[in-house]
């Protein structure tokens, strides 16, 4: 039945920065051979990936998909996009019960939809099939060094990061690595100002999110030290010519057992993370600026609070100027990320005494870099990537019968973990979420 199917590409219409496509014209074309599903692509004026684009390789482009059976995108879809019956690809943002997306798949519900979210497809062991790799951590530490250049400006300290500028604004990935090898060179040969050398970045996280932070940060002099290094009292030492610190910290790094003799155990920290009490602001004193990319989730101790950061501030400017939240879980591993920002509005102080917050890089506080949709800064690279991966899982979703039930439905175990909700009800797996979705009623 799959190849009665149309499947269209949804323009992203979310958010007006929004410039990535789940599937690049090249990959459309490869599926459109090997599948014999017919594609559409829905028009769009600032995708990165132009409609001739798609056109040039045999995809027609149309106003609507209301001819598609299965509509794939990227973000949330609008509410008065949904139509009825359809099946739906994308991040729908819901699993945890997200209050603003709850009215979202209350429609989805009520059209008798079904939708397949990418955060959900997993393998047996549940480790993610389908992201966007580094892309998140290229562009956050990128923008991250910018806001860095920005606040110390401010503050009446020329300094090298002042000639780096926010990932939207290069031309492509490369041309903005080529910038940062620049500003390397004169760190190395310069140095950086006294009041900030050595400058220690702190990255939590290991994963492909932190590996892109680092991939950037490791373009400059860096010195790389182990988090106990900023435990031990004195000045880090490092070599005049590498003043930049980059530490990495892992789990047993930012959480302490509750009893103290005993080993971190990471089996024991994800199965019973109640065992264990917030470590990491021990080292906020230390730090010039923190990069966030953890996943994280309210059962964990959180890394920062706003409570730490009223302490930390209450003495005037401490050596923290400014958080990169790429993880951007809104109060969530860093408390002091309030809100999400985008592109064209990107950091924002928080005053730690009264939590108010400020736009831009100027008042008493960390500067907080949330921007929620980070690849969408390196539009074609993340897009490529991205589709290189999604193409392999197109033709087992338009061979599937989503005229069967739930239990019939003949999708390939990946994706059928991932599947939310089915013919408007949901599935086993995601019914918890029916309280949230009683909550935003």
């Amino acid at each position: 039945m799959g190849t009665a199917y149309r499947i269209g590409i949804r323009r992203e219409d979310m958010y007006p920065w929004e410039r990535r496509t789940p599937l690049i014209p090249q990959h459309l074309n490869e599926l459109t051979q090997k599948v014999g599903t017919p594609f559409r692509v829905q028009s769009s004026a600032k995708r990165v990936f132009s409609d001739a684009e798609y056109r040039d390789s045999g995809i027609p482009v149309v106003e609507d998909l209301a001819d598609c059976t299965i509509v794939i995108g990227l973000k949330e879809i609008p509410i008065d996009v949904l139509e009825e019956g359809k099946v739906y690809v994308f991040f729908s943002h819901t699993i945890k019960g997200q209050p603003a997306n709850m009215p979202m798949l209350r429609r989805c519900l009520d059209l008798g939809c079904t939708v397949i979210d990418y955060e959900r497809v997993v393998d047996d062991q549940g480790r993610r099939l389908i992201f966007f790799g580094n892309y998140a951590g290229l562009a956050g530490m990128i923008d991250t060094l910018w806001t860095i250049g920005r606040r110390l400006s401010w503050e009446g300290i020329p300094n090298p990061f002042e000639e780096v500028r926010q990932a939207s604004v290069y031309a492509d990935l490369e041309q903005a690595k080529e910038a940062i090898r620049d500003v390397g060179e004169r760190i190395a040969t310069a140095g950086l100002p006294r009041e900030v050398s050595p400058f220690v970045i702190g990255i939590t996280g290991y994963g492909n999110v932190s590996k892109g932070a680092q991939e950037i940060l490791d373009l400059l002099p860096i010195t790389e030290l182990p988090a106990t290094a900023l435990l031990n009292e004195g000045d880090v030492d490092v070599d005049p010519s590498r003043p930049i610190v980059k530490v990495v910290f892992r789990e047993e790094d930012t959480v302490l057992p509750l009893v103290e003799e005993r080993p971190f155990d990471l089996q024991e920290y994800h199965g019973h993370p109640e065992r264990y009490r917030a470590g990491f602001e021990r080292y906020l004193p230390r730090l010039h600026a923190l990069v966030n990319c953890i996943y994280w989730e309210p059962r964990y101790p959180r890394l920062v609070t706003k409570e730490a950061v009223r302490t930390l501030y209450a003495g005037g400017q401490p050596t923290l100027r400014v958080i990169g939240d790429v993880s951007c879980d809104v109060e969530g591993a860093i408390e002091v990320t309030v809100k999400a920002t985008e592109p064209d509005d990107p950091v924002y102080v928080y005053e730690p005494n009264t939590g108010e917050i400020r736009s831009g890089i100027e008042g008493h506080g960390p500067v907080l870099m949330a921007v929620e949709i980070l690849p969408s800064e390196l539009p074609r690279e993340a897009s490529t990537y991205f589709s290189g991966i999604l193409k392999g899982f197109v033709p087992a979703i338009a061979a599937a019968d989503y005229g069967l039930d739930f239990n019939a439905l003949d999708l390939i175990p990946e994706l059928k973990r991932a599947v939310i909700c089915h013919h408007g009800e949901l599935t086993p797996d995601y019914r918890t979420i029916e309280k949230h979705l009683a909550d935003a009623s």
